[in-house]
């Protein structure tokens, strides 16, 4: 069955441009993904850290000719600014908030991307993102419900609302698993914790789709393995939402949250991860 394109502003993301000839190795030193060779349109999913390897704020490098834009959500924006100015010092380089629409354009269209518009860089199936551009023609309007509804479909964690600021570390948001950490590029912020986890393998909790029937559990209500906390709730709708759980507890187990049963429905992408 054909899946109808639709595309929907997404309201809880904002942007910020940054530019100035130092922009691309003042941001290679914060950020978990390299920028060095980030070319003009292209998207890639990174973060900014705690120098204790926690999220602060996740986000999306887009490449412009004369320096970046960065996706990051709305509520944030000026808080991202803010730690982005403390780190400038003496880098020439501009900070300042964008106002144009960010936009998801789902599933993608065959072909290379629409000017002004860049694959989505965690998966193919999570569609294009468009940053100041027009309606694509053809496609259906949709709002931001809808687009996070087929976000959570394919299983993919929204850091934003999945990931209070400064609590969980990004490997849990799955961060290693959707491109969001280059281990090659050298240092960033919070660096020695993010890759002795991923080299040593002590990736106890990661986050996880859950699916139940009915309206979402509360974020922060308990998942229980039996009588054992298994982990907690983050976002979610209808029939679906994220958790946070801990991969020893959910083997084989009849989970709960509120006395209703649930059960963890891995996306490809982290079967075996999730298994192992």
């Amino acid at each position: 069955m054909t899946i109808p394109q639709r595309f929907a502003p997404l309201d809880s993301r904002a942007l910020i441009a940054v530019s100035g000839p130092d922009w691309r190795g003042f941001l290679q030193g914060l950020l978990t993904q390299d920028v060095e060779t980030l070319s003009a349109g292209e998207a890639r999913f990174a973060a900014l850290l705690t120098p204790q390897g926690k999220l602060l704020f996740d986000l999306f490098v887009i490449g412009r000719g004369d320096g970046c834009l960065i996706d990051v959500a709305a509520d944030r924006r000026a808080a991202l600014i803010q730690r982005l100015t403390l780190y400038r010092l003496r880098a020439k380089v501009e900070i300042a908030p964008l106002d144009e629409p960010v936009l998801a354009l789902w599933p993608a269209p065959a072909g290379d991307a629409p000017e002004g518009w860049s694959p989505d860089p965690r998966l193919p199936a999570l569609g294009l993102r468009g940053y100041g551009v027009c309606t694509p023609s053809g496609a259906i309007q949709a709002d931001e419900a809808a687009y996070d509804a087929w976000r959570l479909g394919l299983g993919a964690p929204d850091p934003a609302r999945d990931a209070p600021s400064e609590t969980t570390y990004p490997i849990e948001a799955n961060f290693d698993l959707l491109g969001g950490i280059d281990f090659k590029k050298g240092c960033f912020v919070g660096q020695e914790t993010t890759s002795r986890m991923k080299r040593r393998g002590t990736i106890k909790t990661r986050m996880l789709p859950i699916a139940f029937d009915g309206p979402p559990p509360a974020f922060g209500a308990e998942v229980l393995a039996g009588s054992l906390r298994a982990g907690e709730v983050r976002s979610g709708a209808d029939g679906r939402a994220m958790a946070l759980l801990r991969l020893d507890r959910i083997e084989g187990a009849e989970l709960t949250v509120d006395g209703r049963p649930v059960r963890v429905e891995r996306p490809g992408y982290l079967a075996g991860e999730a298994a192992a």
